[in-house]
């Protein structure tokens, strides 16, 4: 499977032993409580940041493969699930591998504000400086994004998602740093390390279903993901923080690394790229797990029938409705409860107001996957930036009109449920739109701009420019309209096309 499949797993396994010697001085940590600022590291942690440092190398040698992929937008295309393969045993158990993959994305930004608190205090230091946590966070997801995108394009799929998760594992060590300092670089590489996941998860799944079920199966493992990693990482705090502090929010993605490297057989590689690679004996597996089969080229007569679209039209379309995702979410929606209550409402009366609203929105992601599937996945993309526009609007409507609960809880309703609309088929929709040679780069440059709004809004926290919500909803409103009017024109639809017809229409 790899060039030195042994190198990688003794990589691994120095990871993991690196990892372990940290411990004693968390443990000792718990009996002061949990106080490791001011500590110097002890020689058991001395020894094991040298494990993790001689690990990471050898494990990413070990994983690479002897050739890297070398197609363009059209080599490799004829590899495809076949358009009336059934889901089985092999689809089910890569879907839950995948989704358990995209968890584990989602659960580490969304642990940082349950991290703050603690870490403010250990170290004495006020709110606004340990902001640069969540700011040198957010900064490495949307770089890892990118990297991690090209990596896919460049090695494979599986052989990115791989890396990704050694890396994750050996950057859990986060929790245990003495100094604010060394929590700042390792918070950074691990969301570098986990902000790759989404995107070549996406990618990877686009590529092994079957046409008739790639839509919602998209929309809904990505969506599953993203609620799942909110719901663990907010059951984590509650269950452990009281008693082991903060530190061990950060230890979790140790487990949970490790959990993935276990289940790595249920990963597959693109089975475009293990053609390109030589690698025909997993390629032969591929074709009786998932259904892959061989296409005939079409001929140019079939060709010249497909619709052609302007990608960087498209391109430009879904990365404005991406940075203006990012603001509303990282932005409107963290300034709405301090918002509220600058209106007069207490913060009982505002969180109840939010619950009530999140409460209309759970439904969102399975909609959303039915409306994909089967109605239009162009236009239910559209439909939900168009009730995100409509909430932003709703949100610069005069003070004295949101007074009245009914419309305020109609507002933000809106803003909640066509944001998570807009996150549950922004990406499946790009995956499914980029030729092979480009679909991970292309995908990881849509997720990044969609996390580049909270590095923005800590930025301007920091420089204390924050905007009144009713100004940043119509300043946000104005990119909200342009990428709504830029995809019902550059947009084009996927639901019930093959990867093959799509990826002819883009060249």
């Amino acid at each position: 499977m790899y060039r030195r499949e042994w190198l990688f797993w003794l990589g691994c396994a120095a990871i993991a032993a690196g990892v372990l010697l940290h411990l004693p001085m968390l443990a000792e940590a718990h009996r002061m409580g949990n106080h490791l600022s001011g500590m110097g590291a002890d020689p058991p942690m001395i020894w094991g940041m040298a494990l993790i440092g001689l690990g990471v190398p050898a494990a990413i040698v070990g994983a690479l493969p002897r050739r890297t992929a070398r197609h363009d937008a059209q080599t490799g295309t004829q590899y495809e699930a076949g358009d009336q393969t059934p889901l089985n045993r092999w689809h089910a158990a890569t879907l839950l591998v995948l989704t358990f993959a995209l968890i584990i994305d989602v659960m580490k930004p969304a642990t940082l504000g349950f991290v703050l608190p603690g870490l403010s205090r250990e170290y004495g230091i006020p709110r606004s400086i340990a902001a640069l946590l969540p700011f040198t966070a957010l900064i490495g997801t949307t770089v890892g994004s990118f990297v991690w995108g090209w990596l896919a394009d460049v090695y494979g799929r599986r052989v990115s998602i791989m890396l990704s998760t050694i890396l994750f594992v050996s950057t859990s060590i986060c929790g245990a740093m003495p100094s604010f300092e060394l929590n700042l670089l390792m918070c950074f590489l691990m969301g570098a390390s986990a902000g790759g996941m989404l995107p070549v998860a996406y990618t990877l799944l686009a590529e092994i279903m079957p046409p008739q079920h790639r839509s919602w199966v998209l929309v809904l493992v990505g969506g599953s993901g993203l609620v799942g990693g909110y719901l663990a990482a907010s059951a984590t705090a509650h269950a452990f923080e009281p008693q082991f502090g903060w530190r061990f929010l950060w230890l979790q993605g140790f487990p949970t690394g490790l959990a993935l490297l276990a289940l790595a057989r249920f990963i597959p590689e693109s089975p475009r790229f293990l053609a390109e690679q030589g690698k025909t004996a997993e390629l032969e597996r591929s074709f009786k797990r998932f259904g892959i089969v061989r296409r005939t080229r079409e001929t140019p007569q079939q060709e010249a029938a497909t619709p052609i679209h302007g990608q960087r039209s498209l391109t430009a379309a879904l990365v404005i409705t991406a940075l203006a995702w990012s603001f509303v979410n990282f932005g409107l929606l963290l300034w709405l409860p301090s918002d509220l209550q600058e209106r007069g409402f207490s913060s009982e009366l505002a969180s109840g107001i939010l619950a009530r609203s999140s409460l209309i929105a759970l439904p969102t992601v399975a909609v959303c996957a039915w409306l994909y599937s089967r109605w239009s996945s162009k236009w239910t993309l559209v439909g939900t930036i168009a009730m995100t526009l409509v909430g932003l609007i709703g949100a610069v409507l005069p003070a004295d009109l949101l007074r009245w609960q009914p419309l305020l809880v109609a507002v933000v309703a809106m803003l909640i449920v066509g944001a998570n609309g807009v996150i549950a088929v922004l990406l499946p929709y790009a995956a499914e739109n980029y030729p092979l040679g480009t679909r991970g780069r292309a995908t990881g440059l849509i997720a990044g701009s969609s996390k580049f709004g909270g590095v923005a809004v800590q930025g301007l926290a920091f420089l204390g420019l924050l905007p009144t919500l009713g100004g940043a909803a119509l300043a946000v409103a104005v990119p909200v309209a342009a990428s709504a009017l830029l995809l019902a024109w550059s947009g084009r639809e996927t639901r019930g096309r093959s990867l093959r017809e799509l990826e002819l229409a883009s060249t």
